[in-house]
């Protein structure tokens, strides 16, 4: 299937403001591409873009004083399934794990899996290794937090997630992550577009989406805490240790956001 994709951000600027922006698709979906989600911004300025240290792409730019906006607008092909699942994928011990994997061990600025280690055992210490213990860890979160966008706090961190049992997808990924990371399962976060094709409307408005990556059975796996079902065309932009790797906007001075707008939508034909 192909889809259309992309943002509209924008901003009321009180002074030339230096940013970084990770909106654009990332580099493993590049060849799927059919047009190329190309960031492009009013007025018109200078873009600098890279690759941090997490493979990501990213936007520099210096906002302008008063109205500013950035938009993506492109077309993917995808193949229409749903995201794969490993029933048999097994939990490596830790002596056993690739180095690159151990980053995604620790605890860090969201995800403090050192403070939920002892509720994390006692909770999930004798379920099944592997895909059956993630998968209990991702029905925990998804029932004993209650989503809304009234609770979002750009601040809360996992153990603030759970104690206060509310939040939006990236307080579930973060809780969620933290509590594998206790278990010793690498997990890392990741942010993008999840579709609705497949599920019943009425439909909200769409946004961004947070979910996460294990890695089981030699090769890393998606899981949803938030939705926690079956769920297609899911397209990633950015992953990282957590949300503080790939904000969507870093921005090295004040600014008002006065508008947000995400689209991912079925278009038909194949060509």
């Amino acid at each position: 299937m192909r889809l259309r994709l992309g943002c509209r951000l924008s901003y009321e600027v009180a002074q030339p403001t230096p940013m970084v922006l990770i909106l654009n698709t990332h580099y493993s979906r590049a060849s799927d591409l059919e047009r190329p989600d190309l960031l492009t911004t009013t007025p018109s300025v200078p873009i600098e873009s890279y690759r941090d240290t997490f493979g990501n792409w990213c936007s520099r730019v210096v906002a302008p004083t008063g109205a500013f906006s950035v938009m993506t607008d492109g077309v993917i092909r995808d193949a229409g399934l749903s995201d794969p699942v490993g029933l048999d994928a097994v939990q490596h011990p830790v002596e056993l794990l690739p180095s690159e994997t151990l980053l995604y061990l620790l605890p860090t600025r969201y995800c403090e899996s050192d403070l939920l280690s002892d509720f994390a055992w006692a909770q999930f210490g004798e379920t099944p290794l592997g895909w059956a213990r993630v998968k209990a860890v991702c029905d925990y979160v998804h029932q004993h937090v209650r989503f809304g966008y009234e609770h979002s706090r750009p601040t809360r961190t996992a153990r603030e997630t759970h104690e206060e049992r509310v939040g939006v997808c990236r307080d579930y990924a973060h809780l969620a992550i933290a509590l594998c990371r206790a278990l010793n399962i690498p997990t890392r976060y990741c942010t993008g577009y999840v579709s609705d094709i497949g599920q019943p409307p009425p439909y909200p408005p769409m946004d961004f989406a947070a979910w996460m990556e294990v890695y089981l059975g030699g090769q890393w796996w998606t899981f949803d805490p938030r939705n926690n079902d079956t769920r297609f065309g899911r397209v990633l932009i950015a992953r990282g240790r957590d949300a503080a790797d790939v904000p969507l906007t870093n921005s090295f001075g004040p600014h008002v956001l006065t508008g947000f707008e995400v689209w991912i939508d079925a278009l038909e034909g194949a060509g």
